[in-house]
């Protein structure tokens, strides 16, 4: 194996340590990544992909992060005029580190962000004050956690009739979401499988097994 040299280790930790936004007003803006095992942003190419296909559905919207780690789809959908994001991340110094990129931007945009320390899943188990426009799922690989975050959005109040998912996970998960949510976009990356759900009303999907 060929050894890295100091400057080259050097830029790869520069690397992975920082988030770049990659549209709307923040555009451009970079923010730094908590230093902890495994938290990595979705990569640029997808979020291009995933906001290209939300593109016109985000402004004015309400939006929740799940598993938030860096941010990375929350803070996008906040540089481009979603009206309130929340952030959830289990992981105290990750979301300490969401808590001081909230302080820095929430004065440069229209909407608001705030984050939660706390168990997603858990959070899930209570039924939802208001449901989210927009809802982004993307759990650690290989967690189990996918299926049953999906089920509790819909059980609790989490999303309405029109709603979007964005659901991310390892390509080979087997396809487990409530009946009436609809695949409208899909796409693999390497080891990546990454989907986007509009919830539709539970009664239309009834009359259409019928």
């Amino acid at each position: 194996m060929r050894r890295q040299s100091h400057k080259q280790k050097k830029t790869a930790r520069a690397s992975v340590s920082q988030l770049r936004i990659i549209g709307g007003t923040l555009r451009g803006r970079k923010l730094a990544i908590a230093d902890l095992p495994g938290l990595r942003p979705t990569t640029d190419r997808v979020r291009e992909t995933v906001f290209n296909w939300l593109q016109f559905d985000i402004a004015g919207q309400r939006c929740l992060d799940l598993f938030a780690g860096t941010g990375a789809l929350g803070f996008e959908a906040l540089s481009r005029g979603a009206s309130e994001v929340v952030l959830i991340e289990q992981q105290r110094q990750a979301a300490q580190t969401l808590r001081q990129h909230a302080q820095e931007l929430n004065p440069q945009c229209v909407g608001t962000l705030s984050v939660e320390n706390t168990d997603a899943l858990n959070k899930l188990k209570t039924r939802a004050a208001a449901p989210f426009d927009i809802v982004f799922v993307d759990p650690p690989f290989r967690s189990d956690l996918a299926a049953p975050s999906c089920a509790l959005l819909q059980e609790n109040g989490y999303v309405h009739d029109a709603s979007w998912v964005y659901l991310e996970t390892e390509k080979e998960w087997p396809l487990q979401v409530p009946a009436n949510w609809s695949l409208e976009r899909e796409k693999i990356a390497g080891q990546v499988c990454y989907r986007l759900f509009l919830v539709k009303d539970s009664s239309e999907s009834n009359e259409e097994k019928e």
